[in-house]
């Protein structure tokens, strides 16, 4: 009907506009463009385009998981501190959202195994020497004379006794993550400290391994992930409202499908590519079956011959009757 208007100069459409920027700044939206048809009697009539959009997904928090138990003190004598920590993983954000308030670490104050610890002493200055012990050199020892140094610099502290080497201990196994995924088979890890007890005074460390994964699920079939299916086959090349082309020097119209495989409520579509989704249009010309002229193409070259020994051997060479096709307008 379009193309019917401007045949007779009733009016023609102008060109498309640029597309619209999306009308969402994350997830799916719409973009918009028009063109305008040419003013017929005083009256500008406007035609509109929508396709879908979609821009990068949408932040969405996370959660934290449940405080590991409190680290071992870090002194084993005096005031100390020890840690724990928590993961934004319960469930993990996505596209950049975050934990809310709170940190994934905590540290409090906390006292070793003996509330004062103790100090070596350390020798303080010499004394100016005494005097010689004799005043004459006789019989005997010779004379001599002595100075002496206090361990006050500083004083060794008292009343500590002095701590024993201990060896560590594994405590028990933690309560399993969440598992990994809501679909399928996923990973789930349990952890555990070495602090039942901890390794105190150079005492040996615990062997083996801190953390240990398991499979759970599965959790039933995960869905298909989304894309483009096959496209369909093209339609017969005819022009509306006249049907069929076939044989005549006639511009027709071809239109082929397909499905977005895996689409989910909500979720998003299809990545469109080019300005192309579901639907796919091209210009084209029906000359299936027509009876046309032809005429020879060039020879080809001369084959090997056949048999290579031998008798009376022969060779030769082919050449194609070609169509002769009616000079079609461009498309």
């Amino acid at each position: 009907m379009l193309g019917a208007l401007g045949a007779i100069g009733l009016g023609s459409w102008g060109p498309w506009t640029p597309w619209t920027s999306c009308s969402v700044t994350c997830g799916e939206g719409t973009a918009l463009r028009g063109r305008s048809l040419s003013p017929i009697d005083g009256q500008e009539q406007r035609d509109w385009e929508l396709r879908a959009c979609e821009e990068q997904c949408c932040p969405e928090p996370g959660g934290w998981t449940t405080w590991s138990p409190w680290g071992s003190c870090s002194v084993t004598c005096g005031a100390g501190t020890q840690g724990r920590s928590r993961a934004c993983a319960d469930p993990a954000p996505r596209c950049g959202g975050g934990c809310g308030a709170g940190g994934a670490e905590e540290k409090r104050e906390c006292e070793g195994e003996t509330p004062t610890c103790p100090v070596d002493g350390s020798w303080g200055p010499w004394g100016p020497w005494g005097s010689c012990s004799v005043t004459c050199r006789g019989a005997g020892p010779g004379p001599a004379r002595m100075r002496s140094r206090r361990c006050d610099s500083p004083p060794p502290l008292r009343g500590a006794s002095r701590p024993r080497m201990q060896d560590g201990a594994w405590g028990a196994w933690s309560e399993a993550t969440p598992c990994s995924v809501t679909c399928g088979l996923g990973v789930v890890t349990l952890r555990r400290a070495c602090d039942a007890p901890p390794p105190r005074h150079g005492g040996r460390g615990c062997q083996g391994n801190s953390t240990r994964r398991m499979l759970c699920g599965p959790h039933g079939a995960c869905p298909e992930e989304q894309h483009w299916g096959l496209w369909g086959a093209w339609t017969p090349c005819e022009q509306r409202p006249w049907g069929s082309i076939s044989c005549g020097a006639m511009v027709g119209r071809q239109r082929r499908t397909r499905q977005c495989v895996g689409l989910r409520p909500g979720g998003p579509p299809c990545p469109i590519d080019n300005g192309v989704s579901t639907i796919q249009l091209r210009a084209c010309y029906n000359v299936h079956q027509c009876i046309l002229p032809g005429n020879w193409s060039d020879w080809s070259p001369w084959g090997l011959c056949t048999p290579p020994c031998g008798a009376s051997p022969t060779r030769k060479r082919v050449r194609e009757c070609q169509p002769i096709y009616p000079p079609y307008p461009y498309v």
